[in-house]
């Protein structure tokens, strides 16, 4: 969605906040459609929807719901069972407790912060990351850093 749509999805929005903004369009692109709802729209149908769909989304829409097509939530499925998928894998190689420290070693976290936010002493993050290292037979943090993207990709 290019940004002057969307941004005239955002002045329509504003300017007639009691009647709700649903967007008609050819594309069914998840990312255009979340594009459209976080500027203000309140349902985008593609124009491969039948007309019942379409009337029924506007009827949503005016009693103050949100449509957005199925098959498109759908189309990500995928993206939520690969996710799920790595974390089950990644709770059954740790701890609980090493994986929620593998969690803020690979967003980059220093060792302080992690075991503020983990509620624990900076010792026992050391510890646990000793432990993650032996795992993954990593010599240093950046090595485990490193195997851990390469088990685990975002």
């Amino acid at each position: 969605m290019e940004n002057s749509v969307a941004e005239q999805i955002r002045e329509l929005s504003a300017g007639f906040r009691f009647i709700p903004v649903v967007v008609l369009a050819d594309s069914d692109n998840l990312e255009q459609i979340l594009r459209a709802l976080e500027n203000g729209a309140r349902g985008y149908i593609p124009t491969s929807v039948d007309i019942n769909v379409c009337i029924e989304a506007v009827a949503l829409a005016m009693s103050g719901g949100t449509f957005i097509p199925a098959s498109s939530v759908l189309a990500m499925r995928h993206l939520i069972d690969d996710r799920v998928q790595r974390t089950q894998h990644l709770y059954a190689m740790f701890t609980l407790r090493e994986a929620e420290v593998v969690e803020a070693l690979r967003r980059g976290k220093q060792n302080k912060i992690i075991a503020y936010e983990l509620k624990m002493c900076e010792s026992t993050v050391k510890v646990h990351i000793r432990n993650i290292m032996k795992k993954l037979k990593a010599t240093n943090r950046t090595e485990v850093a490193y195997k851990l993207s390469e088990l685990f990709p975002c």
